[in-house]
């Protein structure tokens, strides 16, 4: 197995990124890097199966090691999903080479920034693409988190500015 280390800088609060990490609307669009129509399946209790899954139902599961909302989350991979169904971890299959990864995501804010810091173990047939994926993740989530959505008013509501001379 491969340790791989990533991070970022986020002009946002670490609730803020810990929503746009981990809420149901906002995690299928960054980890859509990874597979389109991903979805997290979980209650987020230490010790609770947790489930990532694509539109088919296939994925990942493991298990919720540690939960500190809005500072830490700690995942042990165990094993793959198809169609919803978790399958026997043996020397036939790919999970054999990473089952019993670790999966760690911590975020530190100070003064509205936060930085998020991501470890994960995967097997070294997969360290390249998740090398080159995971900045993506990180990127789209930076750009989620400090999304500042401007409503311009509808025309009828529109404010006449004068310049007093």
């Amino acid at each position: 197995m491969k340790t791989l280390h990533f991070s970022t800088y986020i002009q946002a609060p670490a609730e803020k990124v810990w929503d746009t990490l981990w809420n149901a609307k906002t995690y299928p669009h960054w980890s859509s890097i990874f597979a389109q129509g991903s979805r997290i399946e979980t209650d987020w209790t230490e010790g609770s199966r947790i489930r990532f899954l694509d539109k088919a139902g296939n994925g990942v599961y493991g298990i919720v090691h540690k939960h500190i909302p809005n500072k830490l989350v700690s995942i042990l991979n165990l094993g793959e999903l198809f169609e919803g169904r978790e399958q026997i971890v043996d020397e036939r299959t790919s999970a054999s080479e990473w089952s019993g990864a670790i999966e760690n995501y911590c975020l530190n804010e100070k003064r509205g920034i936060t930085s998020i810091w991501v470890e994960l173990e995967v097997s070294k047939n997969d360290a390249q693409l998740f090398a080159e994926k995971f900045p993506k993740a990180l990127a789209k989530i930076k750009a989620m988190a400090e999304e500042r959505l401007e409503v311009p008013l509808p025309l009828e509501q529109e404010v006449e500015w004068k310049v007093a001379v």
